[in-house]
């Protein structure tokens, strides 16, 4: 049976970019960005795209278009192409526990923007003007507390719809499904963006007499003015690695995906480098360009320095909807923000998906319809732990330990696969070959031995200092321990049905020879 192919580049180039753009490049980044140094955050950040995000963007793409070649989308079949030993395909499953359990979280954060969308033309948040109101306001809309809903329903319809709006798109397939829906998903996004944007340039000072220092440039000093005694803090450093791993969605799987439906000689190095640069632009020039600067105008900065110490949830879903009460056509700029965030989340949502509906189609011998409908179930049967246990901090444990320190284990168990397994000089031809531009030869050095190191001692680091305390629940409200307990063993039930469909799959005669070696093939 024919592999599925992208049908047109640039198709290609924006399905990658939506993957990568999130709700991360609007939310967390300006989060970062104002919690570790403003401006100083950039040095750490770019040093982290230069050393880890380029390089692994490049290894990802090279890893999906060979492991293609022998018919893997999914990372176990990859890992075996590249390492003929036993061991590879269970290391490779990882990818996969990564991918899912991250679209099982995320698709749910991904359904508050759709439902706030809608409260936005409604004007249902409207009247909520204090942070209290319109916290309350988000937390009976998750059904964490009791008040303006009387009952979670409506947060749960709209995760019906927004997983409908998800598995309809991945019915249709990469071509007609998840690259019709770039195409038209990813330019409405920046559309939005842009039009926001210069919303809040031409905002100014909104009360020039009570508040003369609230203003939009007050906004964008506290997010890029520089403090450089930041720099000696390994957690800013950690930080910006964290934040160029979530925002090119590196290390879980995905890239490799969409990768694998690459024909064999067209050009990855422009690729993954165009991928990489659209999202950056997205993020640092739209992204850091919104939130912050207008909650400065309307909150003062150190009302925006408390919202950004909150995280990225208070500035999206409580002080943006607050601002959009006080401004002409509010309700229309709340929809267009929204629905951003909603373009945003389901580009790369549908992204998550792909390994594992590669690995059932091609490992299985499943037809497309049977493997989304596995899939449907894989996803909607957990995730309603995260909506029923949101308060007990079921989705907390589940972003930290997949969506965030997995990606940083997986980056490093792939680059080594990848560079000294594989073997870099093999590895740099895959990279190479039918690429538009020149590859510096210096990241090849890059690849096999500093970012390899940079990964080390980030993991290393992050146990220490991080992974640690989180998993002791140092500092966790002691009631929730029994129910975080619990998510973690839902975690480790998910990763060992994960690993009991590779082991099936390999048993498997007529899927064994799709594993033989690339040389027998």
């Amino acid at each position: 049976m024919a592999r599925e192919r992208w049908a047109t580049k640039i198709g290609l180039i924006l399905a990658m970019a939506g993957n990568a753009v999130g709700l991360g490049n609007f939310l967390r980044f300006p989060v970062q960005a104002a919690q570790n140094g403003g401006g100083a955050f950039m040095i750490p950040y770019f040093t982290a795209l230069l050393l880890l995000g380029i390089p692994l963007m490049w290894v990802e793409w090279g890893m999906g278009r060979y492991g293609g070649k022998f018919g893997h989308g999914a990372t176990p079949g990859q890992f075996h192409a590249m390492w003929q030993h036993p061991i590879s395909k269970y290391l490779g499953a990882l990818g996969l526990f990564l991918s899912l359990g991250t679209m099982i979280f995320y698709v749910y954060v991904e359904s508050w923007t759709l439902g706030f969308s809608f409260f936005s033309v409604t004007k249902q948040y409207f009247g909520m003007e204090t942070f209290d109101n319109m916290r309350h306001f988000l937390s009976s809309y998750q059904g964490t507390t009791e008040g303006y809903f009387s009952s979670m329903w409506p947060a749960y319809g709209f995760l019906l719809v927004t997983l409908v709006i998800n598995f309809y798109v991945l019915a249709k397939g990469v071509a007609k499904g998840i690259e019709r829906l770039a195409l038209f998903a990813m330019p409405a996004l920046i559309i939005f963006a842009i039009i926001l944007v210069i919303r809040v340039i031409t905002i100014g000072t909104p009360d020039p007499v009570n508040h003369p220092d609230w203003n939009v440039a007050s906004g964008f000093a506290f997010i890029w003015n520089p403090d450089l005694s930041q720099l000696h803090s390994p957690k800013v450093w950690l930080a910006a690695a964290g934040q160029i791993f979530f925002t090119l969605s590196l290390g879980s799987g995905l890239i490799q995906a969409y990768a694998s439906y690459v024909r064999e000689n067209d050009d990855i190095a422009l690729g993954g480098l165009a991928t990489s640069s659209l999202n950056e632009g997205v993020e640092i020039v739209l992204g850091g360009s919104i939130a912050i600067p207008i909650a400065a105008a309307f909150f003062g900065l150190a009302m925006t320095q408390d919202i950004a110490a909150r995280g990225a949830y208070d500035l999206g879903f409580v002080s943006m909807p607050i601002i959009f009460t006080k401004i002409p056509f509010g309700s229309l700029f709340g929809f267009m923000w929204f629905l951003l965030l909603f373009f945003a989340g389901i580009t790369s949502s549908v992204a998550m998906s792909q390994p594992l509906i590669a690995f059932l189609k091609e490992e299985f011998r499943f037809n497309h319809r049977k493997a989304v409908g596995v899939l449907i179930a894989m996803v909607f049967i957990p995730i309603q732990l995260c909506v029923f246990f949101l308060a007990k901090g079921f989705l907390d444990e589940m972003d930290y330990w997949i969506g965030t320190f997995g990606l940083v284990v997986f980056a490093l168990l792939e680059v080594i696969v990848f560079a000294w397994i594989f073997g870099m000089d093999k590895g740099w031809a895959e990279i190479t070959r039918g690429a538009q531009i020149k590859v510096p030869r210096i990241f090849y050095y890059v690849i096999k031995y500093v970012t390899p190191v940079y990964l080390l001692v980030i993991m290393i680091y992050w146990i220490y200092i991080d992974a640690i305390p989180v998993l002791l629940m140092h500092g966790g409200d002691p009631a929730n321990t029994p129910w975080r307990w619990f998510a973690r063993g839902v975690m480790l039930l998910l990763f060992i049905i994960i690993l009991l469909m590779v082991r099936r799959a390999w048993q498997r005669r007529d899927v064994l020879s799709t594993f033989d070696s690339p040389e027998a093939s």
